[in-house]
C-alpha cells in the first residue's frame, strides 16, 4: 500500500514538473541571460575628459549596455562646436553628439552636458521641467545645476530599451535629432 501511494505522489510530482515548466529549446532567452550591449564612444575634444566619467554614470545606472571610450569612430562620435546648440540624435545606442561651447561656458556643468546628449544617443528626449533630479531636463534645470546622473526613471527606460541586449529595436540609426537649448525656450504664451 505504502508503495502505491509513493508511485503514485512521484507520478503526480513527475507530471507537475512535466506541464508546468516550459520546454528549454521553446523559450527565448531571458533579458538577463543576454550579453550587454557594447556602445563606443570617441571624441569631445576639450570636453573629452568628462566623456569617460559620463561613460561610467550611464554604465553604473544601465546594465543592460557596456559603454566604452575608443580614440576614433564609435559608435556615438561628439564633436565640439561654437554656436547652433548642443544637441544629439535619438539613437539606439549610436549617433552623433554636438557640444556648444558657447553654451557650456555660460556656466552649465560639462559632464551634465555630455551625460544628457548620451541620454539622446541612447534614446531619451527632453523633459524641459526645470528639475535638476531630471537628466533630461537639460538646462531647464538653471546653470547651479550639477547633477549628471539620470533619475531612476530615466536609467529604468533606457536599460528596458536594451533588454534585447545586441537585438536592438531598431536598425541602431539615429531617426530624428533633439535640439537642446541651454537654457530651454521659453514656454509660448496662450493666447486668451
Amino acid at each position: 500500500m505504502l508503495r502505491r501511494i509513493l508511485t503514485a505522489a512521484a507520478g503526480v510530482a513527475f507530471a507537475l514538473v512535466a506541464f508546468t515548466a516550459p520546454p528549454a529549446s521553446a523559450s527565448p532567452a531571458s533579458a538577463s541571460s543576454l550579453a550587454p550591449r557594447s556602445i563606443t564612444v570617441s571624441g569631445g575634444g576639450e570636453y573629452s575628459s568628462y566623456v569617460p566619467q559620463a561613460i561610467q554614470i550611464w554604465n553604473s545606472h544601465v546594465p543592460n549596455i557596456r559603454m566604452s571610450q575608443v580614440t576614433s569612430g564609435g559608435n556615438i562620435r561628439i564633436y565640439v562646436v561654437s554656436g547652433g546648440g548642443s544637441r544629439a540624435s535619438i539613437g539606439h545606442g549610436s549617433g552623433t553628439i554636438y557640444l556648444d561651447r558657447l553654451q557650456i561656458n555660460q556656466g552649465y556643468s560639462p559632464l551634465r552636458v555630455v551625460a544628457h546628449e548620451m541620454g539622446h544617443s541612447l534614446g531619451l528626449r527632453d523633459n524641459y521641467n526645470g528639475s535638476c533630479t531630471i537628466l533630461m531636463s537639460g538646462g531647464s534645470a538653471g546653470t547651479a545645476c550639477r547633477n549628471p546622473n539620470p533619475s531612476a526613471a530615466e536609467a529604468d527606460w533606457v536599460n528596458r530599451s536594451f533588454a534585447g541586449g545586441f537585438r536592438a529595436a531598431d536598425s541602431g540609426k539615429p531617426t530624428e535629432w533633439s535640439v537642446d537649448s541651454w537654457p530651454a525656450p521659453a514656454a509660448v504664451p496662450v493666447a486668451s
